[in-house]
């Protein structure tokens, strides 16, 4: 069974990726910074596409990185929903702005270095992979721009957690 899950993944053919992601902005953000046109593993490319945004982000007062995710986070559901619209397809593999959100949830008061940055990524890219419920729930069932964003904001959330024992114990 596992076998067909992973051939069923990796053998439906991509979308293409719009033209527009090198001609509006919008499309380039929306894409991950053009990390989404990569031919392969999108998801990962846009996490590390998150990392630069991160580490700019990571000196902030805890509240202003909070406020500056949450205000991220809900102008990409507009942004993914507007795009996914006008591009016809729904979560559009390449379409990796979630993954930075994601991303940067993850890293929500994590410890400072380049270890910590290192496992918040690999944390999120498991959750964002495995999907455990809830978080399969709204990759499945929330539509539009809020499902494609919700389900690597509750990863992260996933993610976060689990880094933040980690570092009580190390």
């Amino acid at each position: 069974m596992a076998i067909n899950i992973f051939k069923n993944k990796f053998s439906t053919p991509r979308p293409a990726v719009p033209d527009a992601i090198w001609q509006n902005p919008l499309y380039f953000i929306a894409f991950g910074f053009g990390s989404g046109a990569l031919p392969f593993a999108p998801g990962t490319w846009g996490t590390l596409m998150a990392i630069p945004f991160y580490l700019v982000l990571q000196s902030l007062p805890l509240g202003i990185y909070t406020i500056v995710t949450v205000a991220v986070i809900i102008g990409s559901i507009w942004l993914c929903d507007k795009i996914t619209r006008e591009i016809k397809v729904h979560d559009h593999p390449g379409m990796c702005l979630d993954e930075i959100v994601g991303f940067l949830v993850t890293m929500i008061d994590a410890p400072y270095g380049f270890k910590w940055i290192v496992i918040g990524f690999l944390l999120f890219r498991l959750f964002d992979i495995w999907k455990p419920q809830p978080i399969r729930y709204i990759d499945e069932k929330v539509g539009g721009g809020l499902g494609i964003i919700l389900d690597d904001v509750v990863a992260g959330i996933f993610a976060c957690a689990v880094l933040h024992l980690l570092a009580w114990f190390f």
